[in-house]
């Protein structure tokens, strides 16, 4: 009986890799699906330079030539709105609203996603589809419920009162991405940490938390970009509190009538989106790699 021997070219042979050939069908999808991303792009970034650059301008220099480059470029509308129009001082507040509510929407959200997504109990399965349920609730039919709860527990127009309602707005998606991470996790590593003496809250903030550190980061982004942009939650129940961002811009463009400084109103949007730009920047790598693995089961 004879034995046949296979070259190491003869083996190279069987395991090389075979490319498809793309199809006439493939090369169109991918010149419709280039042609459609170069256009939303477009759209998405040049409105974007045209309000920068117009931060710039007088309001005669928008209206004389609104897509030329400015023929001085007036740094003093960015002064102009953050002083006359208190565009810092809501800023400021902006800050500290969204800061204080991301702080603590992150810390209770993933506590609650490790514990429905890692421990069984009664009631557990009901509790992750009330959150579930919270993602579908329209944010609008709670304003008026919300008013009232407010107002009895003496937080209506209080900043104190927007980082709660916050809090209470963006818990359900945080449990609802993070469940999944934790769920994925295995549990081998907790029963280590058991046998290393570690206890229930060591293992948490210790092992469990910084492996979740992806999807943390990509529920920051989340949260941050949707509490930052809010605007119908701050109206309805600080309306007569320390203005936010949100705000102060909706009041600046209406206060000035039919005399509107677009100068100083485009360097107010500017200063608004610059934050959210060095965000997404600075945790865009994290947002990229963990996005599918977040919402998969």
């Amino acid at each position: 009986m004879t034995t046949r021997v296979e070259t190491p070219e003869r083996k190279s042979l069987h395991f090389q890799p075979r490319t498809p050939a793309s199809t006439p069908g493939d090369k169109v999808v991918g010149a419709i699906s280039h042609t459609a991303l170069t256009i939303w792009s477009l759209i998405v970034i040049l409105p974007l330079l045209w309000t920068f650059m117009s931060s710039f301008k007088t309001s005669s220099e928008i209206f004389a030539s609104p897509f030329a480059l400015p023929s001085v470029w007036r740094f003093d509308n960015y002064v102009k709105a953050w002083t006359e129009a208190g565009i810092g001082s809501y800023f400021l507040n902006s800050v500290i609203v969204v800061g204080s509510a991301l702080v603590i929407v992150m810390v209770l959200g993933a506590m609650c996603a490790y514990v429905l997504a890692r421990y069984t109990f009664p009631g557990s399965r009901a509790i992750y589809y009330l959150m579930l349920a919270g993602l579908t609730f329209p944010i609008f039919l709670a304003m008026v419920p919300l008013f009232f709860v407010l107002k009895n527990m003496g937080l209506l127009n209080t900043l104190p009162g927007l980082i709660l309602v916050y809090v209470g707005f963006a818990l359900p998606f945080t449990v609802f991405f993070l469940f999944s991470f934790f769920k994925s996790l295995p549990h081998e590593i907790t029963e280590a940490a058991a046998l290393d003496g570690a206890g229930e809250w060591r293992t948490f903030f210790q092992v469990m938390l910084p492996m979740a550190k992806p999807g943390l980061a990509s529920v920051a982004i989340f949260n941050f970009l949707g509490l930052w942009n809010q605007f119908l939650i701050p109206v309805s129940i600080n309306a007569a509190g320390p203005r936010v961002l949100s705000q102060g811009l909706a009041a600046f463009a209406g206060q000035m009538g039919y005399a509107v400084d677009f100068g100083a109103l485009f360097a107010a949007v500017t200063v608004t989106v610059i934050p959210v730009l060095i965000v997404y920047v600075i945790f865009q790598r994290q947002l990229q790699g963990s996005v599918s693995q977040g919402t998969s089961k």
